[in-house]
């Protein structure tokens, strides 16, 4: 049986570790996904901060002419174009270019109205119609290729980033401005790429306990102009999102392994249940065996006539017949009152009791070792009275006598003491026998409870100190254990005067 129970303790607790491995392997991918899903809506709202950054750019170039000297602004066009070249040989290779060209013209000489009038956006847009028609000298020209471009919309809106870009410069002042705002705190930087860049780049994390969340977004295609921006990622940010699942995982978690541990814990119960109903069993009949056997001996010495005439003989059976009938008595109403489930079910016969007229009466009925010293003193004053029950009383402070002669040397001596303080009358019982240790000391009141050092030496069943325990709580009182091994013992009993 202890093999099959320390294998199942191994057994619980691989269970219950793998369980927690396999629910610690479940979450992490739990929180993975909630980890990529925030960052796939942080990538979002960075893209949109950039974006409604490089708008903010663009009204700003178109609100120029209220800054800028008006004569410059009114008559300065830039207007790009594209072109669509293809290269004959092996294959037909198709370049698509973008050209930002520069023209000067005084849009209020095209329109003819005095100059330094302020223009409306449609004079404006006129001006433009009527200078695209005379676009014979550019004071500025520039080309790029634009091939990357997946179409010429992307390209046209390269083309205007370009221009956006000369007219309001991309700045991390700017950028940084618009991702406070939204909420997101980030570290940017500006960098020019060798080559054109036309889409964005995402790196996701790389650590799970630091993630951290890096952007390159060109905002200027056609120049190579990007910028990079890092996000660190608080992983308590992540935790709201899976609340859910935590406290799901954890409840769960929790229930399984309080049922493995009681699973186990009732198994142990069991186990121990087992062991004392067979210790009691054996018990039980070496406690009747002696008793029985003396009525037996005491009944076929009554049968003898011979005996029977003789008066001492006569009288020491019936006397050896009373003490075995008072010891089985005895016997079964420690069992009775043992096995009542509340304190208030043992019936109590409340009388004044004499302390020292009780402790004399219990010493003279003492039966002593032939092969031990036993001193018994009385220290208690005459006058000393307890109100309790007489015959749970004395069944009470026997017990501590038998346990103190049982459990000592070749010599042992026992004392009692009583004093009355704060309407309780203090009983003090103590010994010089064997102690007891401090591993045991705890539990000696537990019914079926044995010290290790006594259950191989005497015979008993671990009822003595749980049925004192439980008759002196019927009554009200409390009981204290001082020991310590080879050094004697001292029990402290108080009732209620």
């Amino acid at each position: 049986m202890e093999k099959r129970i320390k294998a199942l303790y191994i057994i619980t607790i691989i269970a219950i570790l793998s369980f927690l491995g396999m629910q610690g392997y479940w979450l992490y991918g739990q929180y993975e996904f909630s980890l990529k899903e925030y960052e796939r809506n942080l990538t979002t709202r960075i893209i949109k901060c950039v974006d409604d950054y490089n708008i903010i750019r663009e009204k700003s170039t178109d609100n120029d002419s209220g800054t800028q000297d008006k004569q410059k602004t009114d008559s300065t066009f830039t207007i790009p174009t594209f072109s669509l070249q293809q290269e004959y040989g092996d294959t037909v290779k198709t370049t698509r270019t973008a050209k930002i060209t520069t023209y000067m013209f005084s849009a209020h000489e095209l329109l003819g109205i005095e100059p330094g009038t302020q223009l409306s956006d449609e004079q404006k847009n006129k001006a433009i119609e009527l200078a695209q028609l005379q676009m014979t000298a550019p004071v500025d020209s520039v080309v790029y290729d634009a091939s990357g471009a997946k179409d010429e919309n992307e390209a046209w809106i390269a083309t205007k980033n370009v221009r956006t870009e000369r007219r309001c410069p991309f700045t991390l002042e700017g950028v940084d401005s618009v991702l406070n705002n939204s909420g997101i705190k980030a570290q940017t930087a500006l960098v020019r790429a060798d080559s054109m860049v036309w889409k964005t780049t995402v790196d996701y994390h790389t650590s799970v306990f630091s993630p951290a969340l890096s952007l390159a977004i060109p905002y200027s295609q056609l120049e190579g102009q990007i910028v990079n921006i890092v996000c660190s990622i608080n992983p308590f940010d992540i935790l709201p999102n899976m609340w859910h699942t935590l406290i799901i995982s954890i409840i769960v978690s929790i229930l399984l392994i309080v049922c493995l541990i009681l699973q186990f814990s009732t198994v142990l119960k069991l186990s121990r249940l087992d062991k004392m109903r067979n210790s009691f069993i054996t018990t039980m009949i070496h406690e009747l065996k002696r008793p029985i056997s003396t009525l037996k001996m005491c009944v076929s010495g009554l049968d003898n006539e011979r005996m029977m005439k003789d008066r001492e003989i006569k009288k020491e059976l019936l006397s050896e017949t009373r003490n075995a009938l008072d010891n089985l008595s005895a016997y079964f109403s420690k069992l009775r009152d043992i096995t009542f489930n509340n304190i208030e079910q043992i019936p109590l016969d409340i009388q004044t009791v004499n302390l020292h007229n009780l402790w004399d009466n219990i010493t003279a009925a003492t039966v002593f070792p032939a092969d031990k010293s036993v001193i018994i003193s009385n220290d208690i004053d005459k006058t000393m009275v307890v109100s309790a029950d007489y015959t749970h009383l004395n069944n009470i402070l026997n017990n501590l006598v038998e346990n103190a002669i049982k459990y000592s040397g070749n010599s042992v001596k026992i004392k009692a003491t009583a004093t009355e303080h704060n309407g309780y009358i203090e009983l003090n019982i103590s010994d010089t026998g064997n102690g007891i240790s401090s591993g045991d000391i705890k539990h000696i009141f537990k019914r079926f409870y044995r010290g290790k050092t006594s259950v191989n030496e005497q015979p008993g069943m671990g009822l003595g100190l749980a049925y004192v325990k439980l008759l002196i709580d019927a009554h009200g009182g409390d009981i204290s254990v001082e020991s310590s091994e080879g050094s004697g013992t001292r029990f402290k009993i108080r009732l209620p005067q």
